[in-house]
C-alpha cells in the first residue's frame, strides 16, 4: 500500500506558499586554533549553495517527482538570482517569485569541517511583505489555487506569512476544497486556525499552547498539548516530530504513536522540511493521514543520515520502507 501511495506521488500538485532561503555552504578543514581567540581555523576548500526554507520543501516535492509551484519573495541581488538559476535549471515555474528591491535574498551560511558544522551566518530581512508583494502573492494564489491539489504553508518566520496572507489562502483554500498543511513558526500559531494538519516539532508545539493556552494545565505532557493545539486551531491533524524519538499524531479520536526509523544521525538540518513535503504529498496521493506520517517518518530517517540539506527520491523511499 506505501509502495502504491509514494508511486502516485507523480500525479499530485502543490503550491507551497513561503519564506525562501539560499543555504550556503563552505567546507574546509580545522588543522590549529586561532592564536585571537579559542577557536578553530577553518581552511576554506570549497563554496556550494542550495534551496533552502520553503524552497528546501520545493525540492523535495520536485525530488519525488510531483509538481510544484513555489510562492515567495527573494531580493534583487546576486543570491536571489542564484535560487532564480537553481529553479530554473530544474524547470520549476518561476511565476510566484516575487522580486523585492527593498529585501535582500535571506541567506545562512553554514561553515562545515570534517564533515560537522562548526558555525552558521544569518543575513536577513525579517519585516512583514509590503502591499505591492503581498497582492503579486495574492494574485498568483488565486490563479494557481484551482490548478493545485494542496496549498503547503512554510513559516520560516521571514515576512512573508502574515495573517492578512493566511486569512485568505484559508477562504480560498475552503471555497475550492482544497487541504492545506502548515510547516508551522511557533510565534504564528494563531494564524493558522482553520487548517488542514500542522507539523510542529515538540518545543514549538509547547511553545505554542503556552502561548495559545496560557492557563492550560498539563502543558508539558504531550498528550496534553497535541490535544489543545488540535482543539484551539480547529485543524484535522497535528503531527508533532519528537527528534530521536519519532513523532506523534493526533487526530479528533485517536492518537498514533510513531517510532523512529533512523539508522544514523549526521545532520538534522531541513529534516521538518522533508517531513512536511512528503507527508503532504502523501495526502494528495491518497493517503490517510496516519499512512502519510509512516511515510513521513522513513523519509525524515533518510534525511538526517546525511550531510547537509538535503532531498529524498522515491527510489530511496521505497527501499527504506
Amino acid at each position: 500500500m506505501n509502495n502504491k501511495i509514494i508511486s502516485n506521488f507523480s500525479k499530485a500538485k502543490i503550491l507551497v506558499i513561503g519564506d525562501f532561503i539560499l543555504d550556503q555552504f563552505i567546507w574546509g578543514d580545522v588543522s590549529r586554533i586561532s592564536p585571537e581567540a579559542p577557536i578553530p581555523v577553518v581552511s576554506v576548500q570549497k563554496k556550494t549553495f542550495m534551496l533552502g526554507g520553503a524552497l528546501n520543501v520545493v525540492n523535495n516535492i520536485y525530488s519525488l517527482g510531483a509538481k510544484v509551484y513555489p510562492c515567495g519573495v527573494i531580493g534583487k541581488d546576486s543570491h536571489g538570482q542564484i535560487l532564480l538559476k537553481e529553479l530554473r535549471k530544474k524547470k520549476i515555474e518561476v511565476g510566484g517569485v516575487v522580486i523585492d528591491k527593498q529585501r535582500p535574498t535571506t541567506l545562512k551560511t553554514r561553515i562545515i569541517a570534517r564533515h560537522q558544522q562548526v558555525v552558521r551566518v544569518d543575513e536577513e530581512k525579517t519585516a512583514p511583505l509590503g502591499q505591492n508583494d503581498f497582492c503579486q502573492f495574492l494574485d498568483y494564489i488565486k490563479k494557481k489555487i484551482r490548478e493545485v491539489d494542496l496549498v503547503l504553508i512554510e513559516d520560516y518566520g521571514k515576512g512573508v506569512i502574515v495573517p492578512a496572507l493566511l486569512e485568505e489562502v484559508i477562504k480560498l483554500t475552503k471555497l475550492d476544497d482544497k487541504m492545506i498543511t502548515v510547516d508551522p513558526k511557533e510565534e504564528h500559531f494563531s494564524y493558522y486556525e482553520g487548517v488542514s494538519a500542522i507539523t510542529p516539532n515538540y518545543q514549538e508545539a509547547l511553545r505554542a499552547v503556552e502561548s495559545l493556552c496560557p492557563r492550560g494545565a498539563g502543558k508539558d505532557n504531550l498528550e496534553n498539548i497535541g490535544r489543545k493545539i488540535l482543539q484551539r486551531l480547529k485543524c484535522k491533524a497535528v503531527l508533532i516530530t519528537l527528534g530521536e524519538k519519532g513523532m506523534c499524531l493526533f487526530e479528533k479520536r485517536k492518537v498514533t504513536r510513531i517510532p523512529t526509523v533512523a539508522q544514523d544521525v549526521f545532520d538534522v538540518s531541513g529534516a521538518g522540511d522533508t517531513v512536511i513535503a512528503v507527508f503532504s504529498l502523501a495526502l494528495c496521493a491518497g493517503a490517510t493521514m496516519q499512512q502519510a506520517a509512516h511515510i513521513s517518518n522513513y523519509a525524515a530517517g533518510i534525511v538526517v543520515g546525511k550531510v547537509g540539506i538535503s532531498a529524498v527520491t522515491q527510489e530511496e523511499l521505497k527501499g527504506r520502507i
